[in-house]
């Protein structure tokens, strides 16, 4: 299995539905989205400038946002299907669809997720690669890192959340920050690790 987040700066940019096209076409049910805040939660976030609410309710609302960004994934690609819980995401994969994932119920029934602003969509990708032991994790951002860059630098740099290195240490998996324009890479990944092998004469 292999965990994509897809951040929400790629709201309204054409490599978005490049992306949720080839996850879609190649995912063959290996590929799970965890979709970012983007434009809704920033309007969380003002919301509680407004109103003054703490951040445990600011992080219920935070991760509607991410459902909000996933239900909009969901209307620009019908064929991704949604999934809130490890059962879901078995029987999307057993039906070979590419996956989306909806964060709350899982979310929600973990104590130990601190309900805090420093736990965005990149750790919960992160999260959720450790529980479903992902075989690669990819933050799919604006601009891509340089593969092997010190989880704590990218969360002093600010291209990862601060809760990032702690959710992130000890995956078993690959890990990168690829561009937007990553999609390209990975659709050849994909249906490389599809085709059989070779016969040996």
């Amino acid at each position: 299995m292999w965990v994509v987040k897809l951040g929400g700066s790629l709201m309204g940019t054409p490599e978005l539905k490049s992306w949720l096209d080839v996850i879609a076409k190649h995912g063959d049910g290996r590929v799970v989205i965890v979709p970012g805040g983007g434009i809704y939660a920033d309007a969380v976030r003002e919301a509680q400038r407004i109103a003054q609410f703490d951040d445990a309710a600011a992080h219920h609302l935070a991760l509607l946002a991410m459902e909000q960004y996933g239900l909009t994934m969901e209307a620009l690609q019908p064929e991704l299907a949604t999934a809130s819980s490890e059962l879901e995401i078995s029987e999307r994969s057993w039906q070979h669809r590419g996956i989306l994932w909806l964060p709350c119920s899982m979310v929600l029934a973990e104590d130990d997720i601190p309900k805090t602003w420093d736990v965005t969509s990149d750790s919960l990708a992160a999260w959720l690669a450790r529980k479903i032991n992902a075989s690669r994790l990819l933050l799919v951002k604006h601009e891509g890192v340089a593969e092997g860059t010190a989880l704590d630098q990218l969360a002093k740099d600010g291209v990862v959340d601060p809760a990032f290195p702690a959710f992130a240490a000890g995956l078993e998996g690959r890990f990168r920050i690829v561009g937007k324009d990553g999609y390209a890479e990975v659709e050849r990944v994909l249906t490389s690790a599809l085709q059989p092998p070779r016969a040996v004469h």
